[in-house]
């Protein structure tokens, strides 16, 4: 017996170390600590067609990314005119180019691992380098669109970039490390041993490889490999209000710097934290203690992606089994080229927040930087009293279905056609109170079969349209243009929401392009009255400058934004609350 348990030891010990054996002991995630407040990175490889097709996407945002860039410059240059100069840098080795462009020429492995990670709050990004000569020429580039070289150090003989900022305190590193390249985001006056576990010149004591910890979400959650991300806020938090964590507390000095110079306020006293912060930090996380996302299927044609949020027992148990009694809210396949439906059951959502506002009222925060959350959750208490009057107490949920969309000439109003619903426990009594409201709904004579009766010409003309209103057993819904009528009695009779489903969204990438078209109109036509109400001809020429490189920005993003609604055949969307808390999931279709 002796012997065949040593066999068995032996054996075991054999399968551990063979399974030890497949780990890159140099990989992104062997330098992750196991206790990292967050982190996102990708446990495979994509295979050639899914990374081309998520390429081509990112190429299509690429533009807009540029032009937020330099947007953030400009809005830092005040304040931290070197960084913003920095920032420019950086968006200039982007414009115009591709990602796989760019990826090439930094020497960056877009067939490899990366890690975006927190060392305590301070974040990390480790990607593994298929060039480190192309990597180092990319600093190069890069310090010669800044207009001067990055500071050098050396720790133990590895060598390393900084760049650092006075007004926020902190600094940023560049490095090649191996094969990899890092940057990291750490204090001004980072200590050495944080310096050194950012360079990986010392390795954490449990690595989050090792602990396995993503694998195990990933496979909990059903995401495939290729991105996983988790944010703890019950480490994250306790950090941020405990005074304990070094990039938080140079980002508080260096805005207690600034105060102090405006005001005169000493920075010491900026500075305080009482211990009662780190707890009521750790209360809060302890209502939502962890976030996490990945995708569930990543092909060319489609990107579906889940995002799941823990909640507290009585979050889950308020609303985990609810059935929200909205028409359409749990539909599986959808009508119209946008739907959306909100399960907002007011009665439950009364009753769940004003035991929060209770909970609160009882044991108050006493953090100074949390104690304005008292007089909110009082202020919230109140307005869940009020909110039991109907009819906005008797009410379900609502969805709207557009079937036609097209943005007005001009300033016009964009015309269309679709359904509104309203669920409601107390139909009757809404439209009571709507024709109280309306004298022209008197005549209306409605029952609760879900027979469509028309508006009175007065109301209709005010839409320049044919409208119907109709009502359901606990609905009411509105029906706007032609042959809505017919579609209105079968929206009231669709499928209400299943259990703890909270949200259902349709949207047809078509729809998507004409919001954005609208979007585009309305932001000319403002940009427009502006500059008639503004024009000067003895503006400065800086300012005729800026004005040009702000209405530039405007044009790029939108261009992006159109360009990406051009590809889009579809996105869904669903959230739903269950024993576990909130899963968000989306669903994009490309063409």
């Amino acid at each position: 017996m002796r012997s065949t348990k040593r066999t068995l030891a032996l054996a075991l010990a054999g399968l551990l170390l063979a399974a030890c054996g497949h780990k890159d002991k140099d990989a992104p995630l062997a330098f992750v600590p196991a206790d990292t407040p967050y982190v996102v990175a990708n446990l495979d490889v994509l295979d050639d067609n899914t990374r081309a097709a998520l390429l081509a996407q990112a190429d299509a945002q690429m533009p807009a990314e540029v032009t937020q860039l330099r947007a953030a410059a400009d809005e830092m240059a005040a304040k931290d005119p070197d960084t913003a100069n920095l920032l420019r840098a950086f968006a200039k080795e982007l414009d115009g180019k591709s990602v796989e462009t760019f990826a090439q020429g930094a020497g960056l492995d877009l067939k490899g691992y990366s890690a975006l990670y927190g060392l305590g709050l301070a974040p990390v990004l480790r990607f593994q380098l298929s060039d480190s000569d192309a990597f180092e020429a990319f600093v190069g580039r890069l310090e010669a669109a800044y207009g001067k070289k990055l500071d050098v150090a050396n720790l133990d003989k590895q060598s390393y970039r900084r760049h650092v900022s006075a007004a926020t305190g902190t600094q940023l590193i560049l490095a090649v490390v191996g094969k990899q390249a890092v940057a990291a985001i750490l204090p001004a006056d980072a200590s050495q041993p944080l310096l050194r576990q950012a360079l990986g010149l010392d390795r954490p004591s449990k690595n989050l490889q090792d602990e396995g910890r993503l694998a195990k979400l990933a496979k909990t959650k059903g995401y495939e490999k290729w991105a996983v991300g988790e944010l703890d806020l019950t480490r994250a938090l306790p950090l941020a209000a405990s005074g304990k964590d070094p990039l938080f507390n140079a980002l508080l000095r260096a805005r207690a710097q600034a105060e102090s110079a405006k005001t005169g306020e000493p920075v010491s006293n900026q500075l305080q934290i009482p211990p009662s912060c780190e707890a009521d930090a750790t209360r809060i996380a302890s209502r939502v203690p962890e976030l996490s996302f990945g995708y569930t299927r990543l092909e060319a044609k489609h990107q579906d992606m889940r995002w799941d949020v823990s909640l507290a027992s009585d979050i889950t148990q308020a609303f985990g089994g609810l059935k929200v009694d909205l028409p359409g809210l749990g539909a599986m396949q959808a009508t119209s080229p946008f739907e959306f439906f909100l399960g907002l059951p007011v009665a439950q959502v009364r009753t769940f927040w004003s035991a929060q506002a209770d909970a609160v009222a009882a044991k108050p925060f006493t953090c100074p930087a949390l104690t304005d959350l008292n007089d909110t959750f009082a202020k919230l208490g109140q307005n869940m009293q009020k909110a039991a009057i109907p009819p906005f107490g008797d009410l379900l949920g609502l969805g709207l279905s557009l079937d036609s969309f097209a943005p007005g000439q001009a300033n016009a109003m964009p015309q269309f056609t679709g359904r509104l619903v309203l669920g409601t426990s107390n139909p009757a009594g809404l439209l009571a109170m709507g024709q109280m409201m309306t004298p022209a709904l008197a005549q209306l004579k409605l029952t609760a079969d879900g027979k469509p009766a028309a508006l009175p010409p007065a109301l209709a003309n005010m839409v320049g349209q044919p409208a119907w209103l109709a009502m359901g057993p606990k609905s009411l819904g509105l029906g706007i243009g032609a042959g809505e009528d017919g579609k209105l009695a079968d929206a009231l009779k669709a499928p209400i929401g299943n259990a703890g489903q909270m949200l259902r969204m349709h949207l047809s990438g078509q729809m998507y392009l004409d919001w954005v078209t609208l979007m585009q109109q309305k932001a000319d036509s403002l940009a427009s009255a502006a500059a008639a109400l503004g024009k000067d001809d003895a503006a400065s020429t800086e300012d005729q400058v800026d004005k040009a490189a702000a209405e530039a920005r405007t044009k790029a993003q939108f261009d992006a934004m159109r360009a990406q609604a051009a590809r889009i055949e579809s996105i869904d969307a669903d959230a739903h609350v269950d024993d576990h808390g909130l899963t968000i999931t989306s669903q994009t279709t490309l063409k």
